[in-house]
């Protein structure tokens, strides 16, 4: 229960930093392995050689102090990674993480020693060695299945990663004190100096913020993420985990942030302007207008907003990845109160964004689910569909699928469009072909427009053909109108600069086969190995 509960928690202790990427949580398993393998091997020539419940209580009690003095010994290394992660400093980063790592070999291999020491202590019978093995690997299979639910579900989102860890070392811990002191009272009293080494330490190095991020208005941790709050220059941003990328911004003074969260708005605008007979309520002719997604323009040279006739061209809005509320904040103040459905999966987030990020929309609606199952099991429909749920440096992969843009279209309007963020570095954009081969494969039109300075690109697809001339005709429509959101006007004209070559691509994800989590890793490593990461600091 407690190795379990160990390797789950690591996780969380180095996400803060490193963040919580497949590279990372392959070497902390891996390294796990490894020290439990060593463990099993040392406890099965320790047990021969001292069969005796004094040192198998002992070890026990050796294991879960090592165990407790993990976060507590790691808590200055990651405060140290957490700048050399600020200011991009590679060697310090790397140092730091294979230092901790280094740091869970003692318990966890002393844990691992445990197995075979209570197997050779229990075994008296070699007649019954089958019957006896079974019962320890069957209570030990239960003790794995507790310590990894219990943290994730509880302990973690309620005291934090680092008391958990102390939890658990302090349970383990009294289990080996009372055997200890049914085995061997005086030397049990010896060491109850152990629990109170803990909780002085504990008491020393447990105060204080987390990450002490520059700007930190609040942090906690959910049963997700690691979360942070910060406030710069009168600007609030959301932080997960490593803290490196921004998951939404609020501004109290403009709505424009110069980041991917803007371009959802052109989602709609690829679509031609629409050429609409009819009384306009102004004049009592009958007059054509060129409908714009939100104007018109009468042949005569007098001016119609299409407040009365259609009050928004995006009149409903789902996002998959809310957030704390960037784009929906962005979609009702350019769009009017439009039905907003925003998924986001982790509660303590939305918490967040009520808390501080003034997400307070009458018309966004929050479910706390999936995006994808919350998605499939809406029965409305949307004229425009966002995607923003990145686990930096993933988007989860049941988010890239042919089968959930096959879900997507479903739940658009005739005239609805798809919107989703994707990473790519400044040479190498195999994700964007990957995803853009995957979105063809459902939609006829597909663009690419890349954010400057950043490693982010918004990818639009639309359930009609569309021609991206749509976008210019578009804004030469709204430019110059004075009741159109100066907003949506930048963001028109920032997207056509911006607005990039669809490449061509066979390559086709599916809820069978799609290697999002390879291909990124990929990107990352030859970024890293190119030398650009450390350029980034300069």
């Amino acid at each position: 229960m407690t190795t379990l509960a160990v390797e789950i928690s690591a996780s969380r202790l180095l996400g803060t930093v490193f963040g919580t990427s497949n590279l990372v949580w392959a070497n902390i398993i891996g390294l796990i392995l490894v020290y439990l393998a060593a463990g099993y091997f040392l406890g099965g020539r320790w047990a021969d050689r001292s069969p005796h419940f004094t040192t198998f209580y002992s070890l026990l009690a050796w294991g879960a102090l090592a165990s407790g003095l993990v976060p507590l010994v790691a808590r200055p290394v990651l405060r140290a990674a957490a700048a050399a992660v600020e200011n991009l400093d590679a060697a310090v980063m790397g140092g730091s993480f294979i230092g901790v790592l280094i740091l869970f070999s003692v318990p966890v291999t002393l844990l691992g020693c445990a197995s075979p020491f209570a197997i050779r202590l229990a075994l008296t019978d070699p007649v019954h060695a089958g019957r006896v093995s079974g019962q320890m690997y069957a209570i030990s299979t239960l003790g794995s299945i507790i310590g990894t639910f219990i943290p994730v579900l509880w302990l973690i989102p309620t005291v934090g990663t680092a008391w958990t860890f102390l939890s658990f070392s302090g349970l383990l811990m009294a289990v080996a004190l009372i055997g200890l002191y049914r085995a061997a009272p005086r030397r049990a009293l010896t060491a109850l100096w152990m629990p109170g080494l803990l909780a002085l330490l504990a008491w020393l190095l447990m105060r204080g913020p987390l990450k002490p991020t520059p700007g930190l208005l609040y942090e906690t941790e959910s049963a997700y993420n690691y979360i942070q709050v910060v406030e710069r220059d009168g600007i609030r941003y959301l932080l997960l985990n490593e803290g490196q990328g921004v998951h939404s911004i609020y501004n109290p003074e403009t709505l424009a942030t110069g980041g991917t969260w803007d371009y959802f708005l052109a989602a709609r605008f690829f679509y031609p302007p629409a050429r609409i007979a009819g009384s306009t309520g102004v004049h009592a002719s009958r007059i054509t207008c060129y409908v714009s997604p939100v104007t018109c323009l009468p042949p005569s040279g007098g001016h119609l907003t299409l407040a009365s006739r259609h009050p928004s061209q995006v009149r409903s809005l789902a996002l998959v990845g809310l957030a704390a509320g960037t784009i929906s904040k962005q979609h009702t103040a350019v769009f009017g109160p439009i039905p907003i459905d925003g998924y986001e999966i982790d509660p303590g987030i939305v918490e967040a964004g009520r808390r501080f990020f003034a997400m307070d929309e009458p018309n966004l609606t929050v479910h706390v689910e999936d995006g994808r199952w919350g998605l499939g099991h809406s029965s409305r429909r949307y004229d425009v569909v966002g995607v923003d749920a990145y686990r930096l440096p993933y988007i989860p992969w049941h988010l890239t699928t042919r089968e959930f843009f096959e879900e997507v279209r479903a739940h658009l309007e005739p005239q609805g469009a798809l919107a989703i963020n994707v990473g790519r570095t400044f040479t190498d954009r195999r994700l964007i072909e990957a995803m853009a081969g995957t979105l063809e494969s459902v939609f006829p039109s597909v663009y690419v427009i890349d954010v400057p300075d950043t490693f982010n690109s918004v990818l639009v697809a639309t359930v009609q053909p569309t021609q991206p001339t749509n976008l210019a005709e578009n804004y030469e429509l709204i430019r110059n109108d004075p009741a159109i959101h100066s907003l949506l006007k930048d963001v028109l004209g920032r997207t056509i600069l911006n607005l990039q070559p669809t490449p061509a691509s066979t390559v086709v994800f599916t809820d069978d086969k799609a290697p999002v989590e390879a291909l990124t890793n990929s990107i990352v490593i030859r970024f890293v190995l190119s030398g650009s990461f450390l350029g980034l600091s300069e």
